[in-house]
């Protein structure tokens, strides 16, 4: 995990390295238009067309089949965006999660922790409207702790992955509300688990 965490955090000084020696695009200062009269109309969004970082914060659901029968969580979610131009943004993502286990594990009622930290890609649809789409797809490292410490479970960690899409509906020119849904992949205890996550939140853009 810290391995991750150091790569993460690699990506985005060179990111902020990249930021530092120029604009991510053209009309990063915002661009006006005239009306066919002559009279000057500014567009709200032209600004927001092309931030380069975008940071957001929210609640996370998670529904986990890590022991065969499903279980939830529920947590928060971090994501951040180097945007390089209009479309191509890197990624870094943490989510963390809150939960019991329910009748699904042996013992029963356990609680359980988790963490997903990884980085990948976005593709966005930054068009000039309220409403920008966007797919995602991130790769780093999934952590289960379980209050019981002994046996199969407590604390595991294995590689993950999760894809997605989502929409952002701007409130303003440097805010939006999220809606996001990602499948996650995981290999614990050398079998192949599939989970399913929705999130919710504030998007800033700048």
């Amino acid at each position: 995990m810290k391995r991750l965490m150091c790569l993460v955090g690699t990506m985005f000084l060179l990111a902020i390295s990249a930021a530092a020696q120029g604009p991510a695009g053209a009309g990063a200062g915002g661009e006006k238009t005239s009306s066919p009269k002559g009279q000057g109309r500014t567009r709200t969004f032209s600004v927001r067309d092309y931030s380069t970082w975008q940071i957001s914060l929210g609640y996370q659901y998670n529904q986990i089949n890590l022991l065969g029968s499903p279980f939830t969580t529920n947590g928060l979610s971090f994501d951040a965006v180097r945007f390089f131009g209009r479309w191509f943004g890197v990624e870094g993502q943490v989510g963390i999660g809150f939960g019991n286990t329910g009748t699904t594990s042996t013992p029963p009622n356990l609680n359980t922790q988790s963490l997903f930290a990884g980085g990948g890609a976005r593709l966005a649809y930054r068009n000039r409207g309220r409403i920008e789409p966007w797919i995602h797809a991130v790769f780093g490292e999934q952590h289960f702790r379980f209050n019981q410490t002994a046996g199969v479970l407590g604390n595991n960690t294995a590689l993950a992955g999760a894809a997605g899409a989502g929409v952002d509906y701007l409130l303003s020119a440097h805010t939006a509300i999220r809606g996001e849904a990602d499948f996650i992949g995981s290999r614990f205890f050398s079998t192949n688990q599939r989970h399913f996550q929705v999130v919710s939140g504030l998007v800033f853009n700048f």
